[in-house]
């Protein structure tokens, strides 16, 4: 019996922030105090607290499953990747600069005290919380290092248990070698095997499951179908399971190599095509600079491979262009760097907006509300970014600080901008396309997926191990 579950994956992307969130609208909705908390998160895709703090999306979304307030407490440290060996440290919400300079094993010893500490905190605040783990408890090469799988659990005492994506194939295998890497007090605390993502007849999976808990001595608790209700994830991309282009013209979104809060997409549905190369982008009624981790270095992309050019050739020819965040300092005339946030110097932008921008030390993150000038709508979302920029007389300020607009050309520090409908129906309008059939609301998929979920579950012996 424990106050704390966890939710661990024999692989990366095998549905944990999901099933997280949907532990967490179940115990909700049965009215315990209940809490998220994933200790450490690698993803770009972050957000911000009401606190004005950084952290990952994945658990903001289920801080709201769980009918409480965002707090950095769940996700004490976020890895924002930067390049492919190097990762910026956001600790407690706020970008560290001294972590980010310790090596990888290095950091445990000045990361796990806060971890402890956070996860503590919020056992004391809640009656349960529920722990998401990183990739696998199996990548035996990283166990000296944990601060997030095995290591929260036992000091939680938290029941685990292991999620496999069957979609995949090899789930029983992922799940006994998942199983057979762990350490004895590792294995005692897996409590319960969950099959994730299953398409077909449940009968069918019959004997394995029986097999796999002789081999182990842990049953198969869920079998939880593949659900076709979407939620905010940690890195992947929207469209990654939609359509694109039904022959009436789409939205060229940048694939920048280090993209960011790419979640914030998902309104535009099957519209939405995420482009790498100018021929991807032949066709596009409007075109999306979205934001990035490493803003200088993906602007040397775009113009390595041709899409700078693209970009700038469809402004020129009428085509609606929105930038956000490092997409808004691509378009400007410069981008400096006079501390070295992203190894410093001085580079050119597109040209496309009359803007100026100038990289601080401190980054700014915060809950904004603007008015735009244009449409007269007053839009809300949050802010997540090192530049300061600066207006020319060449473009036209809609909201201080915060919009700019030159003909086509507009260009935005706020996030979540094409989450209001009615600005998304005023961009897409400008484009001439329909806007897609709208989503749910997130408070109404969250309750859906925990339907879904609980009757999938032997919810008995999971509300049993708590």
């Amino acid at each position: 019996m424990g106050r704390a579950i966890m939710i661990q994956g024999c692989t990366s992307s095998a549905g944990k922030s999901y099933l997280t969130a949907a532990l967490c609208r179940i115990l909700a909705n049965e009215g315990v105090r209940v809490a998220p908390f994933k200790a450490q998160n690698m993803s770009n895709n972050a957000g911000v607290t009401p606190a004005g703090l950084e952290m990952g999306r994945a658990q903001l979304v289920q801080a709201q499953a769980a009918r409480v307030v965002p707090d950095v407490r769940m996700n004490p440290v976020l890895l924002k990747p930067e390049a492919d060996t190097r990762s910026q440290v956001v600790l407690l919400g706020r970008a560290d600069p001294d972590l980010t300079a310790l090596g990888w094993r290095e950091r445990k010893g000045q990361l796990w005290p806060h971890v402890r500490q956070a996860l503590h905190s919020l056992l004391d605040d809640h009656d349960v919380v529920v722990i998401e783990g990183a990739g696998s408890p199996a990548e035996v090469n990283l166990r000296g290092s944990d601060i997030v799988n095995m290591s929260v659990a036992r000091e939680a005492g938290a029941a685990v248990l292991l999620v496999a994506d069957i979609d995949r194939g090899g789930a029983f295998a992922h799940l006994l070698g998942t199983w057979h890497c762990l350490t004895p007090e590792e294995r005692a605390l897996i409590k319960g095997f969950v099959l994730n993502r299953f398409r077909g007849d449940a009968r069918l999976l019959s004997p394995a499951p029986e097999w796999l808990q002789r081999q182990t001595g842990v049953p198969t608790v869920g079998v939880v179908p593949l659900l076709d209700i979407p939620l905010p994830e940690e890195d992947r991309f929207w469209t990654d399971r939609q359509a694109v282009d039904q022959g009436e013209g789409f939205v060229a979104v940048a694939r920048l190599p280090r993209v960011s809060n790419l979640d914030e997409f998902a309104p535009l549905g099957p519209l939405a095509r995420w482009v790498a190369t100018p021929a991807e982008m032949t066709g596009a009624r409007a075109v999306i600079l979205p934001g990035s981790k490493s803003v200088a270095a993906d602007l040397a992309w775009l113009r390595t491979t041709g899409l700078a050019a693209a970009v700038t050739r469809a402004a020129h020819a009428g085509v609606p262009v929105l930038g956000i965040c490092g997409g808004l300092q691509m378009l400007g005339r410069t981008l400096s760097d006079p501390h070295g946030v992203e190894g410093g110097g001085e580079v050119p932008g597109l040209g496309l907006l009359d803007l100026t921008t100038t990289f601080a030390a401190d980054k700014t993150t915060r809950l904004s509300t603007l008015t735009d000038a244009e449409t007269g709508l007053t839009l809300s979302g949050y802010e997540i970014h090192h530049g300061c920029t600066r207006a020319g007389p060449g473009v036209q300020e809609l909201a201080p600080a915060l919009l700019w607009r030159a003909g086509n050309v507009r260009g935005t520090y706020l996030h979540g901008l094409l989450e209001h409908p009615a600005y998304l129906e005023r961009f897409l309008g400008w484009a001439g396309l329909t806007p897609p059939a709208a989503l749910d609301s997130l408070d109404a998929r969250l309750d859906a997926i925990a339907a879904r979920v609980r009757t999938s579950l032997d919810w008995a012996f999971v509300r049993g191990l708590l």
